[in-house]
């Protein structure tokens, strides 16, 4: 088993930068893949950025340029770097892993959520 705690939301204002942070604990070996997914009221829960156990990334288009996912394997713990913040960012911000549970059979393990509003 995996728990995940997010923790770094909060209100900006637009064009600022927050961090969020994700550490993990349990079986962490197991992990393959981390990252965020985010839900904003009345719409549909979105993949923000993925990062891989070998470090590579994706994002979605509305993340691209703006956000930066990255890990410290020493502190087990996983970063979204998210920078030019606008007001369609506010959303409800989800960490993730995936790990190996069987050979052929991955399980997903989910944080609590953190809240990130930016609003002048």
């Amino acid at each position: 088993q995996v728990q995940l705690v997010e923790s770094g939301g909060g209100l900006v204002q637009p064009g600022g930068s927050l961090r969020l942070s994700c550490a993990a604990s349990g079986t962490v070996s197991s992990i393959d893949v981390m990252g965020w997914y985010r839900q904003a009221p009345g719409k549909e829960r979105e993949l923000v950025a993925t990062i891989t156990s070998g470090g590579t990334t994706n994002y979605a288009d509305s993340a691209q340029g703006r956000f930066t996912i990255s890990r410290d394997n020493a502190k087990n713990t996983m970063y979204l770097q998210m920078n030019s913040l606008k007001p369609e960012d506010t959303a409800v911000y989800y960490c993730y892993s995936r790990r190996w549970r069987t050979p052929y059979a991955f399980n997903t393990d989910w944080g609590q959520g953190t809240q990130v509003t930016v609003s002048s």
